[in-house]
């Protein structure tokens, strides 16, 4: 009896499996990145600060222009989320590489990336007691759990290239954002109810906002353990032989790798074209909630509600940009939704304050490209990278990612901090768009496959 044909066919099933459990860490994540780093954080810590800063918080007719003092320097309130997040990008992006190279020597990646999801979960839990003044106990524990949900995201898309084929990454790299928004946007939900009728529960605001915080934690913690039940070891691929422990080994194998990358020039030019495009796109969703209470005027249960309807709308548009790319390619379908990026924050410029239809409709149109772009750039990346180096790869694409990137949220907060209005500040996102998509236009990605060692998709 021929035995072997049977175990092959097992391939396909076994990878199925897999990829159904690594669905759902998108799905665990995304109640961080949505609830807590989306939506709650950033507008609650401002209003913390200000109460610090000014003993109010700001109103129409009142503005709270005091400052906070940071080692001698003067932050406003309104900008402090803005250099938070700054803070820990800048700190991602020494770590993250050398946490990939350590995931690439490694065959328990899973554990890795349970590791740094609890212990990020349980510093995102610590919000729950950012009350009276404690900006600072609140900006630290958000540094923290950002670093790790970076962290976890470098080792759970370095996995994409591990549970699936080149053919399948578009597609399965969109299902997985697809599940993150339906996750984070069913927690949302919940959340939703809560703060907005917060006094028929015998909440005040301040509470209700604290509990959906602590939700976040809880189920991001809670539905990582699919993936971390799901997914099974994945021993290292093409990975020499060196003396000393893990972590010296890392150091090592980083240098190597950083040395070895003008051998990808195609992938290098994309990391760069990423840099950019995605540091608008992460800028945008952090700065989104901000916009919407401090610049439109519209209270947090109204922003919790526009940024449901982004989470379920992402859905769908995740969806149709996989459908896209698997007929045009998904570089063509990211470029057209760069240029979609840069109306949306050409009229925010324009958007009218308190007019919640405008707001809406905005919105919605986040929601189309919002899974969309960040799904098929994952896959295309994947398409980049040699076999063996998957973490070490992503590390370096995420230390210009998540959290969000550096360039973005200091120019949202300088424009801010010089102009006093938060619709410039988002305006001026639109340099990042033009010059990712410039720099996206120039990628070879026929040269990159073959420079990369991968087996060519049938639709690039």
């Amino acid at each position: 009896m021929d035995t072997t044909g049977r175990i092959a066919d097992l391939g396909p099933l076994n990878r199925a499996r897999e990829q159904k459990a690594w669905f759902f860490y998108d799905w665990a994540n995304s109640a961080f990145a949505t609830t807590i780093a989306g939506v709650l954080f950033a507008p609650y810590l401002i209003t913390v600060a200000e109460r610090a800063a000014c003993g109010f918080v700001s109103e129409d007719d009142r503005k709270c222009r005091e400052t906070l003092e940071v080692l001698g320097i003067g932050i406003a309130p309104g900008s402090l989320p803005s250099y938070v997040i700054t803070l820990s990008t800048v700190l991602g992006a020494l770590l993250y590489p050398l946490i990939g190279a350590m995931a690439d020597r490694t065959a328990r990646k899973t554990d890795l990336l349970a590791g740094f999801a609890w212990v990020g979960a349980t510093a995102a839990g610590l919000l729950f007691f950012l009350t009276d003044d404690r900006w600072l106990f609140g900006s630290v524990v958000f540094l923290v759990a950002n670093l790790c949900f970076g962290a976890s995201i470098v080792i759970s898309d370095s996995l994409l290239n591990l549970i699936s084929e080149e053919d399948e990454r578009d597609r399965v790299s969109s299902v997985g954002w697809a599940y993150g928004y339906a996750g984070g946007g069913l927690l949302l939900a919940a959340n939703f109810v809560v703060v907005t009728f917060h006094d028929s529960i015998g909440l005040s605001t301040e509470m209700a906002v604290r509990i959906s915080l602590l939700s976040g934690a809880i189920w991001w913690a809670a539905f990582t353990l699919i993936p971390w039940r799901g997914i099974k070891d994945k021993p290292p691929v093409g990975v020499e032989e060196a003396s000393g422990g893990l972590l010296a080994r890392s150091f090592g194998q980083l240098w190597a790798t950083l040395k070895e990358m003008r051998n990808y020039p195609v992938a290098v030019t994309f990391l760069l074209a990423y840099l950019f495009f995605n540091d608008g796109i992460q800028t945008v969703i952090a700065s989104a909630a901000i916009f919407g209470e401090k610049e439109l005027g519209f209270d947090t249960g109204v922003v919790l509600g526009a940024y449901l309807l982004v989470q379920f709308v992402a859905v769908g548009g995740a969806l149709m940009f996989g459908r896209a790319a698997a007929k045009v390619g998904a570089k063509r379908v990211v470029l057209v939704g760069l240029v979609i990026w840069m109306v949306i924050v050409t009229l925010a410029l324009f958007i009218p304050a308190e007019n919640l239809v405008a707001f809406l409709l905005l919105a919605m149109a986040i929601g189309i490209v919002l899974g969309g772009t960040q799904a098929l750039a994952r896959s295309y990346f994947s398409l980049l990278i040699p076999r063996g180096k998957e973490a070490e790869f992503f590390s370096l694409y995420h230390a210009m990612d998540r959290g969000t990137s550096w360039l973005g949220t200091l120019t949202f907060g300088l424009v801010y901090q010089f102009s006093g209005s938060y619709r410039p500040a988002v305006f001026a996102l639109i340099v990042f768009f033009t010059i990712g998509g410039l720099l996206l236009l120039r990628v070879d990605t026929e040269r990159g496959i073959r420079d990369a060692g991968n087996d060519r998709p049938a639709v690039v």
